[in-house]
C-alpha cells in the first residue's frame, strides 16, 4: 500500500506538470491560429477568447492523453534509472504488478477524457460555429468600427463611418467606395440606414455625392443625391439548417447508419478507447537502456501517440469513404493495440526475450 500511494503521488505531480505544459503550448498556438482567422474576417476580433477556450476545450481530451502517457512513461523510466524497479523485481513482484495502481491513478482522468470527447467536444464545436455564423451574417455596415476602414465581405467595396448611431442599423458620415469592372465609384453621404427589400440588403444614403470613373475612358460623372440605394448583397440566411456532423451530439450519431455520422462517432469513442490503451502501453513501453540515453523511453512514447493518432485519422477517412466499418475499425485498431500491449506487458512480466527462447532450443 506504501508503494502504490508513493507511485501515485508521482504520478499525479509529473500528469500536472505536464499538463500545464501542454495546455500552455497548445493555448498559444490556438490563440496564433484565431488571431489569424480574425484577420482574415473568419471571427469576430472580440470573440477571439472565446473560439481560443472552446478550441482549447476541444482538445482537452487529447491532451489529457498525452498528458497520462507521457506521466506513465517518465515515472517508470525514472524508476528504471534510480534502480527501484531492480528492488520490486528482486522481491516477488511482477510488471504487471503495477498495472493496477497505475489504473487506481488513471480511473479519474479515463472518466474526464470519456466525458470530453463524446459530451463536450460537439458542444464546443457548435459553439465554435454559432460564434462564426453568428459573424458571417453581419451585414457590412455592423462590422464597421467608427473611425476604421472596412472591406466588404465580396472585396469590391470600402466603407468608413465617422462615428455610432444609436440604431445599429444606421450609420453617420458614410464613406464607400466601390469597384465594379472597369468602373469606380467613390460615394459620401450624411447618413446611411440598412434596410431589408424584396430579399435584399440595400443600403439607403442621405443628402451626398457621388463620383464616378472610368480606367478605360476618360471620363468623370458627379451627381448630388437626396437618398440613393445601394444594393451590398443578399437577405442573410436563416439561423436554422442541419447541423455539421462534428456539432451533433454523440447520442444522435448512434442513430445514424450514414458513413460521415460513423466516422465521427469513430474519432470520438476512439479518443476514449486510447487513452486506456495508453496506459498499458506506458507500462510495456516504459523501459530504460542506458546506451540509448535517458530519454529514449520517452521519444518511444512520442512516436508511438503520433502513429496512433495518425491511424485514427486514417480510419475516420476510410469509415467516411465506406471502406470500413465501424465496429470492425474498433476492434481491429483499439481492440489490437490493447492486444498487442498485454502481450508485451506478459512477456516483461515473466522476462522473456527471443534470445532465451532461442538459447532454450539450442541446448541439448
Amino acid at each position: 500500500m506504501l508503494f502504490d500511494s508513493s507511485i501515485r503521488k508521482e504520478l499525479a505531480r509529473s500528469f500536472g506538470a505536464t499538463l500545464v505544459v501542454l495546455v500552455t503550448v497548445v493555448m498559444t498556438m490556438m490563440l496564433i491560429r484565431t488571431l489569424g482567422q480574425a484577420s482574415r474576417g473568419s471571427v469576430s476580433p472580440s470573440d477571439v477568447m472565446l473560439v481560443m477556450g472552446f478550441t482549447v476545450l476541444g482538445q482537452l481530451s487529447t491532451i489529457l492523453s498525452m498528458s497520462l502517457f507521457i506521466a506513465v512513461v517518465g515515472v517508470l523510466s525514472r524508476m528504471y534509472r534510480d534502480s527501484e524497479m531492480v528492488i520490486w523485481f528482486a522481491s516477488g513482484q511482477g510488471l504487471a504488478r503495477l498495472l493496477a495502481p497505475l489504473l487506481r491513478f488513471a480511473w479519474p482522468v479515463l472518466a474526464v477524457i470519456a466525458v470530453l470527447s463524446l459530451g463536450v467536444l460537439p458542444w464546443a464545436n457548435a459553439q465554435i460555429q454559432e460564434l462564426r455564423t453568428r459573424y458571417e451574417q453581419r451585414s457590412d455596415i455592423d462590422r464597421i468600427a467608427p473611425g476604421e476602414f472596412q472591406e466588404s465581405a465580396n472585396g469590391s467595396r470600402v466603407f468608413f463611418i465617422d462615428k455610432e448611431s444609436p440604431d445599429p442599423q444606421a450609420a453617420n458620415n458614410v464613406f464607400i467606395a466601390a469597384t465594379d469592372g472597369p468602373r469606380e465609384s467613390v460615394t459620401s453621404a450624411r447618413s446611411a440606414r440598412s434596410e431589408i427589400q424584396n430579399g435584399e440588403r440595400m443600403v439607403l444614403l442621405s443628402q451626398g455625392q457621388r463620383l464616378e470613373s472610368s480606367r478605360t475612358a476618360p471620363e468623370l460623372k458627379v451627381s448630388e443625391f437626396a437618398e440613393y440605394g445601394l444594393r451590398i448583397g443578399d437577405a442573410p440566411p436563416s439561423a436554422g439548417g442541419e447541423m455539421a456532423i462534428k456539432n451533433r451530439p454523440t447520442y444522435q450519431l448512434l442513430s445514424q447508419a450514414a458513413p460521415a455520422a460513423q466516422a465521427e462517432l469513430s474519432w470520438r469513442l476512439g479518443l476514449a478507447l486510447a487513452a486506456i490503451n495508453f496506459v498499458v502501453l506506458g507500462l510495456a513501453l516504459a523501459v530504460v537502456n542506458p546506451r540509448a540515453g535517458r530519454s529514449s523511453s520517452l521519444f518511444l512514447a512520442l512516436f508511438a501517440f503520433i502513429v496512433y493518432n495518425n491511424l485514427m485519422n486514417l480510419g475516420q477517412s476510410w469509415i467516411e469513404a465506406g471502406k470500413l466499418g465501424l465496429v470492425g475499425f474498433t476492434v481491429l485498431l483499439h481492440g489490437g493495440t490493447l492486444l498487442l500491449g498485454l502481450l508485451v506487458l506478459t512477456l516483461r512480466h515473466y522476462q522473456w526475450s527471443p534470445r532465451q527462447w532461442w538459447t532454450s532450443r539450442s541446448v541439448p
